[in-house]
């Protein structure tokens, strides 16, 4: 299984990118869009983007895989987010100075209580040894996921801590072409970053079971990589996004040597998200779901437990299995 850089770093675009007003846009809606430019981003440059391993970008919640408890735990992310009336210092500072440089934060008054399992993501910024908010003014972080959390039941559905297992969905390891749902020991998974996908993640964009029956699967960082990925300029990705089977998908992420990721969304090149038909759902999948060979007893009414019955099938597209929880 693949396993390239982790989430736990602010991601920067590809290209240089610009703020382009909609003052037609509803209310509700962003008046604004990020679009990029034809400038690839210094920051790309100097973690040598040319060399870097372009990867799918997975439409998901991100996820956390670390010791909790003396054993291997999914860790849901929660930002640590400023109250009421920091966030209002904060936007009036950066409404008059137009970034956030220079704002005075106080870490113990102006941000609303985490839960005491927090923890901060590893790559944050630390000042006097207290974490340090983005400029967003958030402070990026992971909460444990307990096996009864109704919080997370999602997330808990692809976990199962008595037998410290995770539900994967990766590239098969022997067919190209061909998509994987198996099980991968929790600890195989320790220090990682990786997507949760599915039914109620994100408005599902992949078509994923229903409401009646959810389906979700997590997806490592870096697991789908881009075998035929369009020349780094902007009007190459542009139409190998737009024109091409492969490009039907949300983002590139490009894992580079150094460790740093950096990253491209269709938005940015003013594509639209989710589409009809994206690339994941495209590939047929089996389920090589061997837990019956371990003689695991999973509790009845849960994903191990039905996909443990369907070992060894396999179907045209991940929508077309159909959970009967």
């Amino acid at each position: 299984m693949s396993r390239l850089g982790s989430v736990q770093q602010k991601v920067a675009c590809l290209f240089v990118t610009q703020v382009k007003e909609e003052p037609s846009a509803k209310r509700e809606r962003q008046p604004f869009k990020v679009l990029a430019t034809e400038t690839i981003n210094p920051k790309a440059l100097d973690a040598d983007i040319y060399s870097a391993i372009p990867t799918e970008k997975v439409d998901g919640t991100c996820c956390y895989i670390t010791t909790h408890k003396g054993q291997p735990y999914l860790w849901a992310r929660l930002d640590r987010k400023p109250n009421k009336q920091a966030e209002k210092r904060f936007k009036r500072f950066v409404h008059s100075a137009g970034d956030s440089k220079g704002f005075t934060w106080n870490i113990e008054d102006d941000f609303k209580p985490v839960p005491e399992c927090w923890i901060p993501t590893k790559e944050i910024e630390y000042c006097n040894g207290k974490p340090f908010p983005d400029e967003n003014g958030h402070i990026p972080g992971w909460v444990p996921v307990e096996q009864n959390s109704k919080q997370y039941c999602w997330h808990t559905s692809v976990v199962d801590y008595e037998f410290e297992l995770a539900l994967i969905l990766k590239n098969h390891t022997e067919e190209p072409g061909l998509l994987e749902i198996s099980l991968v020991p929790l600890s195989d998974l320790s220090e990682q970053t990786l997507e949760l996908i599915g039914t109620s993640i994100n408005a599902n964009p992949y078509g994923l079971g229903d409401k009646k029956h959810p389906i979700h699967f997590l997806v490592p960082h870096g697991t789908f990589q881009i075998k035929n990925a369009p020349p780094l300029n902007h009007d190459d990705i542009l139409s190998w996004f737009d024109e091409s089977k492969e490009g039907k998908i949300e983002g590139i992420v490009w894992h580079c040597a150094d460790g740093n990721l950096i990253k491209l969304h269709r938005h940015h090149l003013g594509l639209c998200w989710p589409i009809v038909d994206p690339h994941l759902i495209s590939q047929p999948v089996v389920i090589t779901f061997s837990g019956a060979k371990y003689n695991y007893n999973f509790e009845p009414k849960t994903l191990f437990h039905y996909f443990s019955k369907l070992e060894g099938q396999r179907f045209n597209s991940l929508r077309d299995i159909v959970s009967n929880l």
